[in-house]
């Protein structure tokens, strides 16, 4: 750990929204709309923010489209939250990704989980290692997914890469969590439960101190409420939290998460705030189903 990535540390270790991506009548970023929307986010106390994270339709959008995003966002939020621009693909796109990012100014970037068939540990480790040397100013936060991973490879590449300073864990395992946190060094990197609310107070009891959200989107203050009962480690509260959000994230997560994004685009759809078109391979829900989400967005305080 280092001095200098103090202030990213401390950014991670917090509500980490993942912004939607709102599409026009015409198909393309409806970028007013993307504008409103983060600054409804900050507006609502968010402090750190992911633009091209899969709530926002990362593998949905051309390369073009997210730098795009990146932009729109980084001139938005200016110096009121955090930026942890999210990049990805093959190594020289990631790369180029990464320098965009720093040359407009962003914080982090966070490393999309490798999009291949057959992920060796070994290259792994090849893989964010070749991102994070290419901006060793960059704070950098892989993105777990993989179960097979071992903790052990995570701490060799922090000790070739000092800028590796947080992890985005998402394998829905609180105790192989609770195991590879321990094995990397658990003090030497900042945890963020990727799997967002419904796994935070679990995943925050094994030692993570901040946790990612979409439904941040619709009712920030209902994610910021969940994590300010975690810190002070009052989790009844947090599980009065968990209760509340709970239907809305069982809908996200049915059906392998089919409608994970349509879900909250959905919700902000029925609150008038962006149209609920996704892109494929995900899809707009069915009329029929609309009504509950519609419900439950009403019944938060937003």
């Amino acid at each position: 750990m280092t001095a200098r990535f103090e202030a990213q540390r401390a950014a991670l270790a917090d509500v980490v929204a993942i912004p939607v991506t709102p599409f026009a009548e015409d198909g393309g970023v409806d970028q007013d709309t993307h504008r409103a929307l983060l600054r409804r986010l900050l507006d609502g106390g968010v402090r750190i923010v992911t633009p091209n994270g899969n709530t926002g339709e990362f593998y949905a959008l051309t390369p073009q489209e997210r730098q795009l995003v990146t932009e729109l966002t980084v001139d938005e939020v200016g110096e009121r939250a955090a930026i942890l621009v999210g990049i990805g693909h093959d190594v020289p796109t990631a790369v180029q990704s990464a320098l965009h990012a720093r040359e407009l100014g962003a914080h982090m970037v966070m490393v999309h989980q490798p999009v291949h068939p057959y992920v060796s540990q070994d290259g792994w480790v090849d893989y964010h290692r070749a991102i994070a040397e290419a901006v060793p100013d960059l704070g950098v936060v892989p993105y777990i997914r993989n179960a097979q991973l071992l903790g052990a490879r995570l701490a060799e590449l922090a000790d070739d890469c000092p800028n590796v300073i947080g992890v985005k864990y998402a394998v829905p395992d609180a105790a192989r969590f609770a195991a590879f946190a321990r094995d990397a060094g658990l003090e030497r990197f900042v945890w963020v439960a990727g799997l967002a609310e419904p796994y935070a107070p679990s995943y925050f009891s094994a030692g993570a101190t901040g946790f990612t959200s979409g439904l941040v989107n619709v009712a920030p203050s209902v994610s910021l409420n969940m994590i300010e009962a975690l810190r002070s480690g009052d989790y009844p509260g947090a599980m009065k939290v968990w209760e509340q959000i709970r239907r809305f994230e069982e809908l996200r997560a049915a059906n392998g998460s089919a409608n994970n994004v349509t879900i909250v685009k959905e919700a902000l759809a029925s609150l008038g705030l962006c149209r609920r078109e996704v892109r494929p391979p995900s899809r707009p829900l069915p009329e029929g189903e609309r009504a509950e989400v519609a419900a439950i967005a009403a019944g938060w305080s937003v």
